[in-house]
């Protein structure tokens, strides 16, 4: 079953999520605090839009993501894609992503468009779903010293 995220169940997403990132591959240290103000966070966008996917009553994994007015017309942006680690390569990714492109569909959303690590599994698995990763863009950061 697959439900739009809301305030009420938000605070599921938290344990599914640790569990996805605080393990290998990713192997972040997410703490339950932390992982809740960051999922909460996207709840304040203005165009947020998320799914949550639950098997048998337990939260499994979600989509984070937003709308996005682009010159072409409107794009779905994933922020955060995620499936507990015990539940991976079992079809639930694939089942989000579907529902992601049916709501894309219906509310007339051209593109959707994600950010993930191509030395991930995960990038394999976005190829193999039809996404595909563009040479003219790039993803940069920068580190700022503590002082």
């Amino acid at each position: 079953m697959i439900v739009p995220i809301t305030l009420e169940n938000v605070d599921e997403c938290v344990p599914a999520y640790i569990k996805a990132y605080n393990c290998p591959p990713w192997n972040y240290a997410w703490t339950y605090s932390k992982a809740q103000a960051y999922l909460v966070e996207y709840l304040g966008c203005q165009q947020f839009i998320g799914f949550a996917l639950y098997d048998d009553d337990k939260l499994t994994g979600a989509v984070f993501a937003h709308v996005k007015t682009w010159w072409t017309n409107q794009q779905l942006m994933i922020d955060e894609f995620f499936v507990s680690q015990e539940k991976q390569r079992m079809g639930y990714g694939k089942k989000m992503l579907d529902y992601c492109d049916l709501y894309a569909a219906k509310y007339q959303i051209d593109s959707i468009v994600l950010m993930t690590n191509k030395y991930m599994p995960s990038y394999k698995f976005y190829n193999k779903e039809g996404y595909i990763s563009t040479e003219q863009y790039v993803f940069m950061f920068k580190q700022i010293p503590r002082s």
